[in-house]
Formats: C-alpha cells, structure tokens, sequence
C-alpha cells in the first residue's frame, strides 16, 4: 500500500468520525436544550470518539463498505457508518417544547451534517488542487476536506430517508403524532427493529444509486458548483 493510499484511508476515517460523532452529539445537544439531560449524564457529550463508537455502525459496515471492493478488483469503495445513538428521553423534550421539539432533536444531526458538508465545499472551492510538489499535509489536508464534503453529504441524506429507527422515521412519526395520525407513528413504531436490515439491503443492491447516490450527486453539484 502506498502512502498516498495510507493518507487517504487516514482522511476517510478520521472525516467519518467527525460526520458521525458531531451528528449524536447534535441530537444530545438540542435535547439537553429542552431540560433533557440523558445524553450529559450518560457521558455522550463529548468528542470521545470511544464513547460514540458501535461495533456495526463505526466499524464493521464502514470496513466492509470501503475494503469490500478492494478485494473484489474494483476500486476502494465509500465510507458509511454511525455512532452508537445518543440517549433521548423523547417524553422531557416533548414536556419542555411539545412535538416540535422533538422534531428539532429529530433533525439536529441532519442539519449538522448538510452544513458541515457546506463549509468542506467552501473550503474545497478555496483550495487548489494539490499537486505531486505540495507538501503531504497539504495533501492530506485537501483529502480530508473532500471526505468531509462527501461523507457529509451522504450521511445528511441517508437520514432523510424515512427508515425506521433512523432521523426520517423519527421525524414523520413526531410530525404524525402532533397531528393525530397515530397509524403513523404506529407503523415507525412497530418497525424499528427491523431498520437495520432496510440499511443493509440499501447499501448491498443497486436501490442505494436511486435513493442515496442520485440525491447525494445532485447536492455534490450544487455545492460545489
């Protein structure tokens, strides 16, 4: 493995930790803001990477998401993953600010992400390209942003998605239950065990170029643009 090969893996997994750590700690943040102090008493509001990290999310789906197709000849694949969800008391939020409120935590990690993902393409259009006579960290450093950008992005989009246990289901169930629409919420509810199996059929079958690459290209363009 070459250094440049070393210098991008290192980029791609530290710009995953920033994406997926800052994401949890947004939604413990917001609800702390509503009298919700589950997430600072568990510990979780803290850049600790080791206090975020879960064994599917942060490692094992990344790995195999990037190295996966390495090994079968194809080029290095996309960093995914997630940090071990922050402990919500959804009923003191709620108490404190009502529905609303809990749409805002719902949503705290997506707004997050999209506008991390807004100042890395800031900072992508500022930079040149770097050439063979930059200096490594100014490679690393170009790399690191252009991770940002795009790790980001997908994140941001991935959990619009309405999949239960995800920030989309969680939002549409908030929004039903504000407006009485308790076979919404019922049916979120209901099947959120199963949204870790909806993630890996995304990601291993051609649905993920038609909900998540064509959405997650589209907004690339218009920040980059």
């Amino acid at each position: 493995m070459e250094l440049l090969d070393i210098l991008k893996i290192a980029a791609a997994v530290l710009a995953l930790a920033v994406a997926i750590i800052g994401h949890e700690i947004m939604h413990g943040w917001v609800a702390y803001m509503y009298k919700d102090t589950t997430a600072k008493n568990a510990g979780r509001l803290t850049i600790n990477p080791l206090s975020h990290v879960d064994l599917v999310g942060t490692i094992i789906v990344p790995a195999s998401m990037y190295f996966l197709p390495m090994l079968m000849g194809a080029d290095s694949g996309f960093l995914f993953g997630w940090a071990k969800p922050v402990p919500i008391n959804t009923a003191t939020v709620i108490r404190h600010g009502g529905y609303n409120a809990a749409m805002q935590v719902d949503l705290a990690g997506i707004v997050y992400n999209f506008t991390m993902a807004a100042f890395a393409s800031i900072a992508i259009v500022a930079m040149s390209q770097p050439t063979n006579t930059d200096s490594l960290m100014y490679i690393f450093a170009y790399m690191f942003v252009f991770q940002l950008l795009v790790i980001n992005v997908v994140l941001g989009v991935f959990n619009l998605l309405p999949i239960p246990q995800f920030d989309g289901a969680h939002f549409l169930m908030h929004l039903a239950l504000k407006y009485k629409i308790n076979e919404i919420a019922e049916f979120f509810y209901k099947n959120e065990r199963y949204g870790i199996i909806i993630v890996l059929v995304i990601l291993m079958t051609p649905i993920k170029d038609y909900v998540l690459f064509l959405p997650v290209r589209t907004i690339l363009g218009l920040l980059l643009s």
